[in-house]
């Protein structure tokens, strides 16, 4: 006689939503990739359909699971449905990381206010609706948001004032964040990338920065998604926001 299965007895399910994924060979799929390998069912956001279904086809076929979500991190309307269709999907979502944001280099003479706009739109207020609707979310529960920073966010440098200000502006929000949702029981943390990263934005984009570079300079993928797996592991006594990570021969 086979005995009744007592749905109240399995785990439940565990989700992850990462916005920003691009590149099969990029952060945004190493870190989708990560938490997957830990069995989290993972939602892998961005633009691209095609990029995105390469994504999920590449964790399914090392064992994990996911589901691809076009959004536009800009977009209120978009970012709210996204945080549906991951939370109307059951289970509980845990781990929401912000990935979104491209280098946005010029001088400051030659610049369009809507150049300088829409890298601030990608790079901060993206990552207020992002963590906004994560905190509506996952609050009371809790759960980690994770965001993506640069060398940028630390320091002004010539020639990126756009990147510079937007990437900056994202720190202090998450900053902010931190210090408002931490006590509530939610860990928010920022990663700071000081580097080129080794994937296809790289070697397929700007193949002669990889040369001039060397392959020691370049940041490992995997070294990276493992950090935001470390902050996600972290115990609510022992809390870390910021990581910065960079090869060992990145001056800095």
């Amino acid at each position: 006689m086979t005995t009744p299965t007592n749905n109240s007895d399995m785990p439940e399910l565990k989700k992850a939503l990462v916005i920003g994924v691009g590149a099969e060979k990029g952060l945004g799929a190493s870190i989708s990739a990560r938490f997957a390998r830990e069995g989290f069912h993972v939602f892998v956001a961005g633009r691209t359909a095609q990029s995105l279904e390469q994504v999920v086809q590449q964790i399914r076929s090392a064992g994990g699971t996911a589901t691809a979500a076009v959004a536009d991190a800009t977009r209120e309307s978009e970012v709210q449905a996204l945080f549906d269709q991951v939370c109307a999907a059951g289970g509980s979502l845990d781990v929401a990381v912000y990935n979104a944001g491209n280098n946005t280099p010029g001088a400051v003479t030659e610049m369009d206010a809507s150049y300088f706009e829409h890298a601030w739109r990608v790079c901060c207020f993206g990552g207020f609706l992002f963590g906004r609707e994560a905190a509506r979310r996952m609050l009371p529960r809790g759960g980690s948001l994770l965001f993506t920073g640069a060398s940028a966010s630390l320091r002004g440098r010539a020639g990126f004032a756009a990147f510079n200000s937007a990437k900056a502006a994202l720190r202090n929000l998450a900053q902010a964040m931190a210090k408002e949702l931490g006590p509530k029981g939610m860990h928010v943390g920022h990663v700071v990338v000081d580097g080129g990263i080794d994937g296809d934005k790289l070697r397929k984009g700007r193949p002669e920065m990889v040369q001039r570079f060397g392959e020691e300079r370049l940041i490992d993928r995997g070294g990276l998604a493992d950090a935001y797996w470390f902050l996600h592991q972290q115990p609510p006594r022992a809390w870390t926001f910021e990581l910065d990570m960079r090869s060992k021969v990145e001056p800095w």
